[in-house]
């Protein structure tokens, strides 16, 4: 569980230094189609390699569900936000999708939110503040559309632990992301995202995406997600943007300063907090 958690932070914390060399040559919204189009073909090639069968009948409405939730509408969300506010506070906002997770596990699945459970997700959310070395929010209506992104991703994960955790890891994941990256590319087509500056770089930008950031890092959160509480799995995404400043500072030459090692303290001594266990 730990290795998938591991590979999980590496990828989608570099993607931060990706996303935003892909910002050069692709409009936001048709750079998130295209990652999860090459996402979805890479999988269901995999499937079909494998002889993987399409998921049960009774699987697929969830899966429709979840993919909406979690592909589409939580990236289209974060997309948007980020046209009128920084990504690193879009970054911040979205992070809050543990807290949504942890308060929806407490009425759904059992999974008490505890008083030293809400002071490990506070330290975290803290945490993450710093690390990004934030002010304040200058576009309301941007940051309540990223908020709601988040409460997405919650539901959506609620959803894969109530009705999804039986279903097949593969086919979960394929159908979540054929359904998304339908829905994007409608979406797509019928508004006109401006254009693409095709380059070297911005094919890397789409296999990294789309191999790594999508098909095999969604395939392990859906893994991690169905074996371990919910609070707790979401809560440890936040390692993520860790690597995601760290890598910033070596691939980038961003300065490293004590405000991103406070930040990094208090974010792990939140996720101890909320994983740790307790008789």
């Amino acid at each position: 569980m730990l290795r998938a958690l591991a590979v999980i932070w590496l990828i989608w914390g570099l993607n931060w230094v990706i996303m935003k060399t892909a910002n050069n040559y692709f409009p936001p919204i048709l750079f998130v189609t295209w990652r999860f189009a090459t996402g979805a073909l890479i999988l269901a090639a995999f499937a079909c390699w494998k002889k993987i069968p399409p998921p049960e009948k009774k699987f697929l409405p969830w899966i429709f569900l979840t993919g909406l939730l979690m592909i589409v509408l939580n990236n289209i969300a974060a997309q948007i936000g980020m046209k009128t506010i920084s990504a690193g506070m879009a970054a911040v906002l979205n992070y809050t999708a543990p807290l949504w997770t942890a308060i929806l596990a407490h009425f759904t699945l059992n999974e008490r939110l505890t008083k030293i459970k809400c002071v490990g997700i506070f330290l975290a959310i803290v945490g993450l503040y710093v690390l990004m070395g934030l002010q304040g929010v200058d576009d309301l209506h941007a940051a309540f559309i990223i908020i709601l992104g988040a409460m997405v991703m919650g539901v959506a994960n609620i959803i894969v632990k109530l009705k999804l955790t039986k279903c097949n890891m593969v086919q979960l994941t394929t159908w979540q992301m054929i359904f998304g990256a339908i829905i994007l590319v409608a979406f797509s087509s019928t508004f006109p995202q401006g254009e693409i500056n095709w380059c070297v770089p911005a094919v890397l930008c789409v296999i990294y995406n789309g191999a790594l950031a999508s098909a095999l890092a969604f395939f392990l959160w859906n893994y991690v997600l169905t074996h371990i509480e919910a609070s707790s799995a979401s809560i440890a995404t936040l390692v993520a943007p860790i690597v995601g400043v760290l890598g910033g500072v070596v691939i980038l030459g961003e300065p490293f300063t004590v405000q991103i090692v406070l930040g990094i303290i208090l974010i792990f001594a939140g996720i101890l907090i909320v994983v740790k266990k307790r008789r």
